[in-house]
């Protein structure tokens, strides 16, 4: 198996954090100290991002087997955007272990289909890739850029994401196509009924990249579930409301335990 970077910390119930498509778990730097007095957290590089190895064949399926072999015996896991739908998969493959759900900014369907109209344009998502490969600085640059539209403090926002994306080496060119092929294809709306646990879903009013009536319909489908929506905030509320999403966070692991 991939050997995982990981960085434990803080003592509370187990909370494991997994990042989104071109991110690493710098990007939590902002909430870690106070989340730690709180909580037992495990910051997780994915596969091919950060201080990981890459992986193959670097499929959706793949990287729940690598995460689910470092997951703590029983742990809360919290994944934002792509990180989501990863930590979808560990609820539905180790119900026993997985108490409780935080998606944030988190999509069961990335791209737009005939039956879903809050996804992305496919054509969107092929010009993402084919640019990666041409470009790699300036199609990650717009990525950072897309994910603060609408948000009120946009300019500071995105020089914090700036700031936490470069300070680790890039990930794997390879990784980066795989996990936009993952965005186009995957789509987890008819697993969502067999999720038990309790799930937080955390998103902002603004979002452009995961469509905030997303996390509407997620609400509708889990039975056990809380929606908070961030005003004036796009697709990073942790950034954008980092007090406030740690309150929702220490408030909702008293009911997933």
């Amino acid at each position: 198996m991939t050997q995982l970077h990981i960085e434990s910390t803080g003592h509370g119930p187990d909370l494991v954090l997994l990042h989104g498509w071109a991110m690493h778990s710098g990007i939590w730097g902002g909430v870690r100290e106070q989340l730690a007095q709180q909580f037992r957290l495990h910051l997780v590089d994915l596969p091919g991002h950060g201080l990981s190895p890459a992986c193959e064949p670097g499929t959706l399926e793949h990287m729940v087997e690598i995460v689910t072999e470092i997951l703590p015996e029983r742990c809360m896991v919290g994944g934002w955007s792509l990180g989501g739908q990863i930590a979808i998969e560990l609820a539905l493959r180790e119900p026993a272990r997985i108490e409780g759900l935080a998606l944030i900014s988190t999509t069961p369907c990335f791209a737009k289909r005939e039956d879903w109209e809050w996804g992305m344009e496919h054509k969107l998502l092929l010009l993402f890739l084919e640019n990666l490969k041409q470009d790699y600085a300036a199609t990650i640059h717009r990525f950072l850029t897309l994910q603060m539209s609408g948000d009120r403090n946009a300019a500071t926002i995105l020089s914090q994401l700036r700031k936490h994306f470069f300070q680790r080496a890039e990930p794997d060119p390879g990784t980066l196509q795989k996990g936009l092929k993952l965005l186009q294809d995957n789509d987890l709306r008819a697993r969502l009924e067999a999720v038990k646990q309790p799930v937080l879903l955390l998103h902002g009013e603004s979002d452009v990249i995961t469509h905030p009536a997303a996390a509407n319909w997620m609400h509708q489908q889990l039975p056990q579930s809380q929606l908070v929506m961030f005003p004036h905030c796009g697709h990073a509320p942790f950034l954008s409301y980092p007090d406030q999403f740690i309150t929702c966070l220490n408030e909702f692991r008293t009911l997933s335990r």
